[in-house]
């Protein structure tokens, strides 16, 4: 018999979202699911009743009757003690809990021998629960919004205009820490014209950082930053005044500061300080998307913007919120990835196999038992190194040197080449001998002029083919060199009007090429 999934409405304060939304509710009818939706739950994310309706879903009137009737429960915000009490003995839920955080949640869950699985403890290291990484894909609705709330805040454009009125230079945007969410700002924050910089304790995130658009400024303290499964760590104390020194630095330079540095399990480190604001312009944003615990900036307050020595500092701890309908259609998708490894053979029942690696270490609690903290995943052996090919032995002759038979091979060949030319020289007409020079000539300065051109030029395709076009037009030349005026009724004269024709469709050819190179490389740009 197929179980029920149940959508209630959110009741955390200022929660806008909803656990999944109408178009995926199809896709869970599809894994022979029935789902049933608290009526009311995907308004403030613009999902209505009579959409999830159309899409397959029962609306049921009440929390407790939702609750009651529901096998699974999908859910956004961590359950309040009277939402435990409403689900049902044995039950599933599947959301945000945070175990470290709510240990007396945990015990709650468990007396009611629930199976319980926490999407923030997916292990993010395995590449195949990329999918159900809810934590990815909230950071990133998170760090986009960031820059929109900065946009909002600041007095300016963010990009540089030229107007009769005057010159407007573009905004300077830091952003501290290049995770998820602060690669999203950074990409956001260009793309609407902004200087942008950034700075993370993992220095491998540089390249991205670029990639994005953005300058990585980099402490002047070598230590590695990389904490696994793609958080940071705890940076040791001289590193953290280096990094202090550079954020005061950047606190005088730029107008918008963006901080996302979250260390799991810790509370937000602080990166910013009061001395630091005092220094910035007026006027000057700084957006704090570590609010929720505790703010990387010590004049933080969660949950308000406010203005403090000419600077306003936004601690909104709903930001996701704020772009209800993207997160909310990002979150149920994660969920349903998730439904589709619980749920194989798509019969509208689920197994929490407990051998599945990205399954163990999202269970916390399995019927009843507190399973958490997983052991760490199985992951795949570094492969071997190719083992090093032997270096060929040198040929010997009789008296037990001579030369490898690399150098024996090439010079043979450059004996017969010479025996050729001899022979083409001795013995072939004078007319053939000057079409031959130049024929060897085109072939020569066709190689070096265009087939040695860097790839990041023209792809490697269109170097081929200039090369043999510029061969056939460095010939088609020399072919047509004295005037056409001069002896055109001479009997090769068609040969010089073929020479015409070679050079045009040449011409054709060559800057086709380099025009269709050209469309290729705009792709990838913005």
């Amino acid at each position: 018999m197929p179980l029920m999934i149940g959508i209630p409405r959110e009741t955390a304060a200022g929660e806008k979202r909803v656990a999944t939304v109408p178009e995926v509710v199809e896709k869970l009818i599809k894994l022979g699911f029935k789902v049933a939706v608290e009526s009311g739950a995907g308004e403030a994310a613009n999902c209505s009743d009579d959409a999830y309706r159309a899409a397959g879903a029962e609306i049921i009137v009440g929390a407790p009757k939702l609750w009651a009737e529901s096998d699974i429960v999908f859910k956004v915000s961590v359950p309040t003690k009277e939402e435990v009490g409403l689900l049902r003995e044995g039950g599933h839920l599947i959301g945000f809990i945070w175990p470290a955080q709510n240990p007396e949640l945990m015990q709650q869950l468990a007396a009611k021998k629930a199976t319980v699985l926490a999407i923030d403890c997916l292990p993010r290291m395995l590449s195949r629960a990329q999918k159900m990484d809810a934590l990815t894909s909230q950071a990133g609705v998170a760090g986009y919004r960031a820059v929109i709330e900065a946009a909002n805040a600041f007095g300016r454009f963010f990009n540089g205009q030229i107007t009769a009125a005057g010159k407007v230079p573009p905004a300077k945007v830091f952003i501290a820490g290049a995770g998820v969410a602060g690669l999203a700002a950074i990409g956001t924050a260009a793309g609407l014209g902004a200087i942008v910089r950034a700075n993370d304790t993992r220095a491998e995130v540089a390249d991205q950082v670029k990639s994005l658009g953005g300058e990585f400024v980099k402490v002047d303290y070598e230590e590695e930053g990389g904490g696994g499964g793609g958080y940071a760590k705890v940076m040791s104390e001289g590193f953290q005044q280096a990094q202090r020194e550079m954020y005061a630095k950047q606190a005088k330079e730029v107008d918008i500061i963006i901080t996302t540095a979250l260390i799991p399990g810790k509370p937000a480190p602080r990166l910013i300080t009061a001395e630091m604001v005092q220094s910035m312009k007026p006027g000057s944003v700084i957006v704090d998307m570590a609010a929720e615990r505790g703010g990387n900036c010590e004049l933080t307050e969660p949950g308000k913007a406010v203005v403090k020595h000419g600077v306003t500092i936004v601690g909104y701890t709903d930001l996701n919120s704020r772009l209800a309908k993207q997160s909310s259609t990002l979150y149920g998708t994660n969920l349903f990835r998730l439904t589709e490894e619980l749920c194989k053979t798509k019969d509208g029942n689920i197994n929490v196999n407990m051998e599945d690696d990205a399954i163990r270490g999202l269970t916390v609690i399995k019927d009843g038992e507190v399973t958490w903290p997983a052991p760490a995943p199985k992951l795949p052996p570094a492969p071997k190194p190719a083992a090093a090919k032997p270096a060929p032995a040198p040929a010997h002759g009789h008296g037990g040197g001579g030369a490898p038979a690399s150098a024996t091979k090439t010079a043979v060949m450059f004996g017969i080449a010479a025996l050729l030319f001899l022979l083409v020289g001795a013995y072939a007409p004078a007319a053939f001998l000057g079409h031959f020079t130049v024929f060897v000539l085109a072939c020569f300065v066709g190689y070096m002029v265009v087939w040695n051109v860097t790839p990041a030029l023209h792809t490697p395709l269109m170097s081929v083919t200039n090369a043999i076009s510029s061969i056939i037009a460095i010939g088609a030349l020399v072919q047509i060199a004295p005037p056409l005026s001069e002896g055109l009724d001479r009997p090769d004269a068609w040969i010089r009007w073929l020479a015409v024709a070679g050079i045009a469709l040449t011409a054709v050819n060559m800057f086709g090429g380099f025009a269709v190179t050209r469309r290729m490389l705009s792709m990838f740009r913005k």
